[in-house]
């Protein structure tokens, strides 16, 4: 399996996946600024990942803390909070570890560093258990020989291990399906091209990488028989916010009638959301879209926007994966069930 991300002696590691496929180089990180800086400049992504590296992050931070530990652990985790503000996993994992720290409050700052450091890896062995529960589920909705199409990275290097649309893939191949993946390239960062294809290129799994205008173009010639994506907030009414170009794939999903899978544990379902249009889109630096490899690729001077993510309305999805169960328009109904919040 994929090492994403792991606590080894006290520090924090991970593959640096800005770097993937040329170069597969794990990096420590010492403090939580490190871990922040990587949250944010990618070295780490996708909302599962997200969500254990600022566990850990936060974990990390207090190994080192002084006597004033609650107005520390309070800055910790403010830092990680302005990372990256659409996946929601970074905000659930945050309010755990501030709930373990609040049990905590009253014991020695050895206990607490201690705790704390158990709390992130749980919130890590718990990820990659949620991910192989996924697989299952999604596993039955897989025909036997199956032509996939996903678009940016939702595997392995997107969580802790195993992944959530991509951990669906793995789930329907261990049973014994014949499987192949059309992977979108997924610009303008290009983690379908990078990451994705190298996942499933390594698991020898069968893909093709195809950029993100020919998805319509191999889904009107019968080659897709089902869409998985991942996500990295829902709200309560099942809109998906994930990687930009995904509601470009569910429209033309719906207008060649493929079933559109999102799957994403229970801690990116955002309950406290009454649609997509409450969920904030991060804007990245215009220079990701300008070039690739640090060469230009368009005029100085022109206007550029780059929104990371955007919102799949409920009425386009098919069906949401998580490792509980299975949801199903009306998303409202559905996804209470599953959270528990009925």
């Amino acid at each position: 399996m994929i090492k994403t991300i792991e606590w080894i002696n006290g520090k924090v590691v991970m593959v640096d996946q800005t770097l993937l496929p040329a170069q597969e180089l794990y990096r420590e990180f010492s403090t939580a600024e490190e871990v922040a800086v990587a949250i944010e400049q990618m070295i780490i992504r996708g909302a599962p990942a997200i969500g254990v590296a600022a566990a850990m992050g936060i974990a990390l931070g207090m190994q080192q803390s002084g006597p004033d530990a609650g107005a520390e652990f309070e800055k910790i985790c403010d830092r990680m909070s302005r990372t990256r503000p659409t996946a929601v996993n970074l905000f659930w994992a945050i309010d755990r570890m501030k709930k373990r720290f609040n049990e905590l409050k009253n014991e020695s700052l050895e206990t607490i560093r201690n705790e704390l450091a158990l709390e992130a890896q749980k919130i890590y062995l718990e990820d990659i258990e949620a991910n192989k529960e996924m697989g299952r589920y999604g596993n039955e909705l897989v025909p036997q020989n199956a032509q996939i199409l996903t678009h940016c990275n939702a595997g392995a290097l997107a969580t802790a291990g195993y992944g959530t649309a991509l951990g669906v893939i793995r789930a329907a191949v261990e049973h014994g399906k014949k499987v192949h993946v059309y992977a979108d390239e997924t610009r303008p960062f290009l983690q379908g091209a990078r990451l994705t294809a190298w996942e499933l290129h390594k698991d020898k799994i069968p893909v093709t990488l195809i950029t993100d205008s020919m998805a319509g173009y191999f889904m009107r010639q019968k080659k897709v028989d089902l869409i998985i994506v991942g996500a990295d907030r829902i709200a309560s009414n099942g809109d998906v916010a994930n990687k930009i170009g995904t509601y470009s794939v569910a429209v033309l999903a719906r207008a060649n009638q493929i079933p559109f899978y999102v799957a994403a544990p229970i801690s990116t379902i955002d309950m406290k959301l009454s649609g997509g249009h409450e969920i904030p889109i991060e804007e990245r630096s215009a220079k990701e879209v300008v070039e690739i490899h640090g060469k230009r690729t368009a005029p100085e001077g022109i206007g550029v926007r780059h929104p990371a993510f955007d919102v799949t309305p409920n009425e386009l999805v098919t069906a949401i994966i998580t490792e509980r169960g299975i949801a199903r328009s009306p998303y409202t109904e559905s996804l209470k069930k599953l959270t528990g919040c009925a």
